[in-house]
This record gives C-alpha cells, sequence and structure tokens, in this order.
C-alpha cells in the first residue's frame, strides 16, 4: 500500500528539529518515533496516533478517529485518523503532539 507523500511532508514540517525523531517504513507506510518509541504514522492517506491506554477511549470519540486494526485485531492506545480529520493543520498538528508527548513519556529504547 503506498502512503500519502503529502501528508508525510505536512509531519515532517510539524516534527521538525524534536528531540530523538526517527522516520522508519513500516506497515507499508512511515512510522516516526521518538527515542525508539512510535508517537505517530502514515498507513494510506490516514494518521495512525498512539495515544496510549488512558487517553485511548477520548481519541476515539472525536471525529474520523476510530480503531487501528490492519491485522483483525484493533490494537488498543492507538487511533487510526482518517483523512478528513486531519486536512486542516491544526487538526493535524493536535494528534502530533498527542503522539509526540505519549511517545517521549515512556523509556528510551
Amino acid at each position: 500500500m503506498a502512503y500519502d507523500e503529502g501528508l508525510a511532508v505536512r509531519i515532517r514540517e510539524l516534527l521538525d528539529g524534536e528531540p530523538g525523531l526517527d522516520e522508519k517504513k513500516m506497515f507499508g507506510g512511515i512510522g516516526y518515533l521518538i527515542n525508539g518509541n512510535m508517537a505517530c504514522g502514515i498507513y494510506g492517506d490516514a494518521l495512525i496516533v498512539r495515544v496510549g491506554p488512558d487517553a485511548y477511549e477520548e481519541a476515539l470519540s472525536k471525529p474520523h478517529a476510530g480503531e487501528f486494526d490492519i491485522t483483525g485485531r484493533a490494537m488498543k492506545g492507538w487511533v487510526l485518523v482518517a483523512a478528513p480529520g486531519i486536512s486542516e493543520d491544526d487538526d493535524l498538528s493536535a494528534w502530533i503532539r498527542q503522539g509526540t508527548v505519549f511517545a517521549s513519556s515512556l523509556p528510551a529504547k
């Protein structure tokens, strides 16, 4: 599956200068890691965000957000945000920030 290159550019701009940032190709898309912990990524034209178990239910209640399930089994603590939910820069930025804050709270790998 190809991923949205335009979305990748937007995310790179938002993450520019983020300490411990690494970008890796994974699951047919791109993952953005902070100190070895995935914060967010791209799957097709959607955004994957690691929100953690405590913020999971609230994140699912937001517009265009759903379970991250590419294997038939949803990954708890991760959400998939459809393209309409990240079309505005402020919305994308808020999701990216949530993912980076959570990933930064984890021990470095």
